[in-house]
């Protein structure tokens, strides 16, 4: 167990490996497409779950790190085949707006794709995982927390939303299709 962290704090990391594990892997199954009239239900189940984390990092006290600099875990993954199947998969409902800063309305909106947004989620958490399957959990879990409220946690609330806003109008809309035929009906 490090040195810095306690008993409650190093079951959070293996908590939330386990966690983070299991969307990596549902987002890669997901992007396969093999069941393409399951990918939006679940992409907000695995999105919702992941929040959870997210909320759990955001509560968590600062975890402080067992050296100055962070360790460098090694080059970043490849993940240019899963933003492409995530993009094919949602096909013409990748593309969604959302306000770029909600605490500074004035900075407008933006227009995002759902594939790159879990994708570039997909990326810090594995940057995490690599830290915590080389032993360094006090390392992962700063990543991590750091990360999350950095970047993909903005980005997973905002991906997580348009999902659910297209199940909503896949489920509600009965007249109007959101989604086109051989993608995800």
């Amino acid at each position: 167990m490090p040195a810095n962290l306690g008993e409650d704090v190093v079951a959070l990391a293996r908590s939330l490996h386990a966690q983070i594990s299991g969307f990596l892997h549902a987002l890669v199954e997901i992007a396969r497409g093999e069941e393409p009239q399951y990918a939006l239900s679940l992409l907000m189940l695995e999105t919702s779950q992941l929040a959870l984390a997210s909320g759990r990092l955001a509560a968590l006290d600062d975890v402080p790190l067992e050296e100055e600099f962070e360790v460098d875990p090694g080059p970043d993954p490849d993940l240019d085949d899963l933003r492409d199947r995530l993009r094919m998969l949602m096909d013409d409902v990748d593309v969604y707006v959302d306000v770029i800063d909600p605490i500074h309305p004035e900075r407008g909106t933006g227009v995002f794709r759902i594939s790159d947004e879990l994708t570039a989620v997909a990326a810090d958490l594995l940057h995490g995982l690599r830290h915590f399957e080389e032993g360094r959990l006090a390392e992962a879990l700063w990543w991590w927390q750091y990360s999350s409220l950095a970047s993909w946690g903005s980005s997973l609330a905002s991906s997580m939303r348009a999902v659910q806003s297209l199940v909503a109008h896949t489920r509600l809309d009965s007249d109007r299709p959101v989604l086109t035929a051989g993608t995800m009906d």
